[in-house]
């Protein structure tokens, strides 16, 4: 039985009255949402869509040698990549200037950061995320201590910035390392960094995707089989193989998730 959208509130400082969706059954709200699963389905294939097209991009070559700041000392691009072959670089201001400075990074750098997912599940897939900003790495320290961050992050000593588009905004840069070379392989800002936090959207802009089977990727790209790879953050070990254990329980999973109804599928 369907009733009429119910008003929240009513009209107090000349606010509109928020009026909600209809009351609906439950078999009502479920077709409902099944309607509304096939745009979300067809959303996410388009997303995956994207993301192979994405790493199908062509790249460009960093000729330029660039020095940072960190906790050890000078630091080159080439070091921030920490031994891996993917680098995802995100320009946080923190400097004199920004709004909360000395006691805060700006507050949208602010918000990225506090949603960063633990880096060892990026490190597992090859991949460094940093941040860089302005303040000198005392203050960096302060602030991470502060806030309970523990990204790795570096101050610009150069024209970093100004060379990769964050001179005067926020942006995340994406770079590949064959050997002693550097590639840029993608940039977003904007919005786009708004999606930026979760191992999986971090992964989705790398050249190298998620690197599992499933994904439409290049002749010869790194891919193991889906959820083998996954583990607890204090837990992942050099060339360590997947857990026995952990690849039953995920083979059940998946086999009882592939049994269901199409659609209810996400």
């Amino acid at each position: 039985m369907t009733t009429k959208s119910t008003e929240s509130g009513r009209k107090k400082g000349g606010q509109t009255a928020m009026h909600t969706p209809s009351v609906v059954s439950p078999q009502e709200w479920k077709a409902a949402h099944e309607q509304l699963l096939v745009k979300e389905k067809a959303q996410t294939r388009a997303r995956d869509a994207l993301a192979a097209e994405r790493r199908r991009m062509p790249w460009m070559a960093v000729e330029r040698a660039y020095a940072f700041e960190g906790p050890a000392g000078k630091a080159s691009l080439l070091d921030l990549f920490d031994g891996r072959r993917q680098l995802i670089v995100y320009r946080a201001f923190f400097e004199p200037g920004v709004f909360g400075w000395p006691d805060h990074a700006c507050r949208g750098c602010s918000m990225v950061a506090d949603q960063v997912a633990h880096v060892a599940h990026l490190n597992a897939r090859d991949t460094t995320l940093v941040f860089v900003s302005r303040a000198p790495q005392p203050d960096i320290t302060r602030l991470k201590a502060r806030m309970g961050w523990e990204i790795p992050w570096f101050s610009l000593t150069d024209r970093f910035d100004a060379d990769f588009g964050v001179d005067e905004w926020h942006g995340t840069n994406v770079f590949y390392r064959d050997g002693d070379r550097v590639f840029r392989t993608y940039f977003t800002n904007n919005r786009g960094d708004e999606q930026m936090g979760g191992t999986w959207n971090y992964l989705d802009i790398t050249p190298l995707g998620r690197q599992e089977v499933w994904e439409d990727s290049p002749e010869g790209y790194p891919q193991t089989p889906t959820y083998k790879w996954w583990n607890w953050h204090d837990n992942y070990g050099a060339d360590a193989a997947p857990d026995k254990k952990w690849v039953e329980v995920s083979d059940a999973g998946e086999a009882a998730f592939r049994n269901q109804d199409p659609g209810t599928k996400p």
